[in-house]
Order: structure tokens, then C-alpha cells, then sequence
């Protein structure tokens, strides 16, 4: 789900998460929150360990190491009940998590049936109150990945089971959205996005589910509620890469008592290695020594904090396997990207190009110059991109070789190879010899 889906982030759709905007009215949203990694699994073990891919070992779709410590260690060892809802197999290997109870896709109508989701998180408060423990719930919709609703990708792997998923509580149409700026406004494409907002929906009559039977459970003045995106889009140039559409999360904590209602931070940078450490510090829990992160409980409770100005994100892996080393370091104004891999030869391939919007790209680079511009850009790229985000979010115009911009491109060199050193990360020798550093 990218960023701009969910109405209090600015969706261009109409009242198309009307559940997630009533959550943000209640708490805190950030401008500024990234994910680790922009695609599924490895960016939910960023969150569950605190630590980027290449410290905790999943850097594809690879179970974290054995020696890696998670949040579900420190909750069970201070009696936390741990519970999750979909997604179980993207937290590797299952048993290291110690899920007390846990429901995959196939309980969940295909993790896309909201009411199932309030069963089973029905069934797991109750669980909590009754052995009065508290808890700790990880409620994954499977909505918005792929396959959407409607789609002839859906009809494919889910067959005559599609007549069992309910449909989202409102239906878009191809004339009821707007193409993300970073896509080609096409009638193919415009319908492909109409499909996946029928699933943000759908994705958000889950949150107002699970939401509801807190509320039920009398709980909801107790817990601390976060909400966010593992990544964006599942489209060109947003889920698996590095664009501010890739990382870029909407992220809403309501922390009852603390949170000021409807506040918009707009001015820190968080990021999902930080979340382990921040539950652990709301939760008075010694915190993981070895994680990357830190908590931003301080942020949540309104204090200043300046050390929040950047974030780093990283790539490795697709789910087929394929190699595509990519970091990035973006602050308020700028991002850089380093993509590794690419030489001119090596072609980019993921799984955004599976559907309806990566075909019509292609078919149309062969008559339109603008879209071959952009489909060639986009599976090729170049070894650095530099965007000057704030006026450039979709990341259009490549600031590279601008000669104006030469001293930014050397201090976000600078900044990205002290990371990189600092993290132990092995592209760092490499990167140090291409650039002089």
C-alpha cells in the first residue's frame, strides 16, 4: 500500500480509508516514515528484529539468523501473549517468533475477509483477558498485494473462491482515481489502479474490523495501535526499489493518554528498524543492544528530537531470487540511490511487472517516446540517482549530472559510505574504491 492510499495522507481517492483516517484523527501520523526495505518479508523481519537485512540475515526471502534476537523474544520473556494474523511465513523461521496463536492467509478467506480477521482477534483479546496477560498483535491484511479485486490475476489464483470474498464496502471505478505521477495515464493502467484501490479498501474495512473488536474488548484506552505499509505499491517504479514510492509508509501510532489527537508530524524521520525498539521502550523493556534502531517513543510524547533527518533504506533480493543491490539515503528535501547492479546489461525484473500496468507500458514504449524513455529507465536505471523530492516525489528528473548539484551528490557519497561502514555492510569496500571516498 503506498503512502498516499489512506485519506488522512492525502489520497487523491474519496473517503477510500475512512476507518485508517479516523485512526489518524485519534493519534499521530508522520510525514516522514519510511519502511527498511520495500518488499515483504525481509522489511517485516526489519521491523520484528530492528535490524537491517544485512545484519539479521534476511535479505531476501530467507529466514533471519539463528543468533538474531526479536521483539517476540522480549515480549514471551515478560509474558507477553503474541498473536498474528496473516503473514505468518514472512516472519523466518516461523518458530523463532513463538506465536502463541497465529492464523495464516488460508484461515483469513485468503487474508482478504475482514470479518474472519475479527474473529480470530475477538478470540485472542479474549484469550489476553481472560489469563490476564498483556499482548501483542501482528493483524497482516493480505490486501493490498496482489492479486486485486476484480482483477483477471485474482480470477486466476483464487478461482471459483473469489465468490467467497466479500467485496470492499465501496467499489471504484477507473473513473473515480488518479494515476500516481510516476505511471503513464493509460486506460489499461487507470483501470489496474481502480483494482487496487478496491483493495485499500477492502484493506481498510480489515482495520476497522480488528480496530472494532478492540473496542468491544475493552481495550482500546490500554494499547498502543500502529499502523503501516510494509512497502509500496506493487507497480513500476514503487515496491521493491528505493524511490520515496517505495519506502515511503503511512504511518499512525495512537497511544492513548500520549499521542495528541490528530497531530501531523511533519519534521522527524522514522523508520521500521526503529519500531521494535520504540514497543519495547512504551512497553518498559530492556532494549535489543545489537538492533540498528532506535525508539521514538520521545517523538510519539511530542518532544524534539534533531537526530531524526534522514533515513536509510536498502534493497537485496526479489522473491525470485534476482540480485539487485540498491541503498538509499533520502533527507526532508533530496534522496540518493546507489543502484549496484546496474551496468547497462543487467535488466531489472519484479513481480510489479506481473500485471495489468507493466504490459500496457510496455506495448506503449513501442510508439511513444516518453514511455519508452520511462520503461527503458526503469530496467536498466543508472549506478546513482539523485531527486530533489520534495518538488519531485514521483522522481522524474535525475539530478545526477546536474553540475549545480556535484557538492550535494559528494556529501550523500559521504553520508551513505559512513552508513555503510558503520552497518557492516559488504558493498561498502566497493562503493569506497567506484567514488574515491
Amino acid at each position: 500500500m503506498n503512502w498516499d492510499a489512506v485519506g488522512a495522507f492525502g489520497a487523491p481517492v474519496e473517503d477510500v480509508t475512512p476507518n485508517l483516517d479516523r485512526l489518524a484523527s485519534q493519534g499521530i501520523r508522520f510525514r516522514h516514515a519510511h519502511v527498511t526495505a520495500a518488499v515483504c518479508q525481509p522489511s517485516r523481519e526489519v521491523l520484528m528484529t530492528g535490524r537491517y537485512p544485512h545484519q539479521n540475515g534476511g535479505m531476501g526471502f530467507e529466514p533471519i539468523w539463528d543468533h538474531v534476537e526479536t521483539l517476540q523474544d522480549r515480549l514471551r520473556g515478560a509474558g507477553y501473549l503474541n498473536g498474528i494474523l496473516g503473514k505468518v511465513t514472512h516472519l523466518a523461521p516461523v518458530e523463532r517468533f513463538q506465536w502463541d496463536e497465529q492464523q495464516d492467509a488460508g484461515d483469513l478467506g485468503h487474508g482478504r475477509n475482514p470479518d474472519l480477521y475479527a474473529s480470530y482477534a475477538r478470540r485472542f483479546l479474549a484469550r489476553a483477558k481472560e489469563e490476564d496477560r498483556p499482548f501483542f498483535l501482528m493483524a497482516n491484511a493480505h490486501d493490498p498485494h496482489r492479486p486485486f479485486v476484480g482483477s483477471e490475476q485474482e480470477a486466476a489464483k483464487f478461482g471459483d473462491e473469489v465468490r467467497d470474498l466479500p467485496a470492499p464496502s465501496t467499489i471504484y471505478s477507473p473513473e473515480d482515481i488518479v494515476i500516481p505521477g510516476f505511471l503513464p495515464d493509460l486506460p489499461e493502467i487507470r483501470l489496474e489502479i481502480s483494482q487496487y484501490y478496491n483493495s485499500c479498501r477492502r484493506c481498510d474495512d480489515t482495520v476497522g474490523a480488528v480496530l472494532r473488536e478492540l473496542d468491544h474488548a475493552g481495550l482500546a484506552d490500554t494499547t498502543l495501535v500502529l499502523f503501516l505499509s510494509d512497502n509500496g505499491m506493487a507497480f513500476p517504479f514503487s515496491k521493491t526499489n528505493c524511490y520515496l514510492n517505495s519506502t515511503r509508509t503511512p504511518l499512525i501510532a495512537r497511544w492513548p493518554g500520549v499521542t495528541e489527537p490528530g497531530v501531523y508530524d511533519e519534521c522527524h524521520f522514522v523508520s521500521g528498524i526503529d519500531l521494535t525498539p520504540t514497543v519495547l521502550d512504551i512497553a518498559g523493556l530492556d532494549p535489543i543492544e545489537e538492533a540498528d534502531g532506535s525508539s521514538f517513543a520521545n517523538v510519539l510524547r511530542a518532544e524534539k528530537d534533531a537526530t531524526r533527518d534522514r533515513v536509510f533504506t536498502v534493497f537485496h533480493k526479489t522473491s525470485a531470487g534476482n540480485a539487485y543491490p540498491m541503498r538509499a539515503v533520502q533527507t526532508e528535501r533530496f534522496g540518493y540511490i546507489y543502484n549496484a547492479w546496474s551496468d547497462g546489461k543487467t535488466v531489472f525484473k519484479n513481480e510489479s511487472q506481473s500485471g495489468l500496468t507493466w504490459k500496457t507500458m510496455e506495448a506503449a514504449a513501442k510508439e511513444d517516446e516518453d514511455v519508452e524513455a520511462r520503461a527503458r529507465q526503469f530496467q536498466y536505471r543508472t549506478p546513482e540517482e539523485l531527486y530533489a523530492f520534495r518538488n519531485d516525489p514521483d522522481g522524474l528528473n535525475n539530478l545526477i549530472d546536474d553540475p549545480d548539484q556535484q557538492s550535494r551528490v559528494s556529501e550523500f557519497r559521504k553520508m551513505l559510505h559512513e552508513w555503510m561502514v558503520t552497518t557492516e555492510d559488504d558493498l561498502a569496500n566497493c562503493y569506497r574504491d567506484r567514488y574515491s571516498l
